[in-house]
C-alpha cells in the first residue's frame, strides 16, 4: 500500500489540546476578513482578519466517554478553575490538530453532551471554539498554520 493512500485511509484523531477525538463527525472552520472602502471610491480592501471559528461534533463510544471531563476542564466549567489558569491562559489557548489544519490560541466557548436511548454506549460531543489571538505570536502562528495547510494539501 502506497503512503499517501494509508495516510488518507488512517483514522487521525483531531485533537483539542491533548484530548483526542477518533470519531470526527463535522469539523467547519469559519473564518473571513473586514473589509473597508477605499477613499470615497467603490473599491474595498480586507483590513483584517476576522473571528476564526471552529465547530467540531464527535462521538465518545466506549471508553473513549472517560474524555468528557478533560473537555470540561478545558473550557473551563468552574470559576476556581478559571481563575487558577488565567495566568497560563494569557500565554497560550488550546490548541486544534486536525488532519488537514493546526489552529492554536483557541478557546472552547460551548459544550454540549447528548446521550440517548438507543445509543447508550455513546457520547454526542458539540463543541465550539473561537480564536483568541495574542498578539506576540500572531504572525508566527498564522504562518504554522498556513504551513500545515499547503503540506495536508499533497496527501
Amino acid at each position: 500500500m502506497d503512503v499517501r493512500r494509508a495516510i488518507r485511509e488512517a483514522n487521525v484523531p483531531v485533537l483539542i489540546g491533548a484530548v483526542p477525538l477518533l470519531k470526527v463527525q463535522s469539523y467547519v472552520v469559519n473564518e473571513g476578513y473586514k473589509t473597508a472602502a477605499v477613499g470615497g471610491s467603490s473599491l474595498v480592501q480586507m483590513v483584517s482578519p476576522t473571528t476564526k471559528t471552529i465547530a467540531i461534533e464527535a462521538f465518545l463510544v466506549g471508553p473513549e466517554r472517560a474524555l468528557r471531563p478533560a473537555l470540561e476542564i478545558m473550557a473551563l466549567t468552574t470559576r476556581a478553575l478559571a481563575s487558577v489558569t488565567a495566568k497560563a491562559m494569557s500565554v497560550t489557548g488550546i490548541p486544534v490538530i486536525s488532519k488537514n489544519f493546526v489552529h492554536l490560541d483557541m478557546q472552547i466557548t460551548s459544550l454540549a453532551f447528548t446521550q440517548d436511548n438507543q445509543n447508550r454506549e455513546t457520547l454526542k460531543v458539540s463543541l465550539q471554539l473561537t480564536n483568541v489571538p495574542r498578539p506576540k505570536l500572531g504572525g508566527l502562528l498564522a504562518l504554522a498554520d498556513v504551513a500545515v495547510g499547503v503540506g495536508s494539501a499533497f496527501f
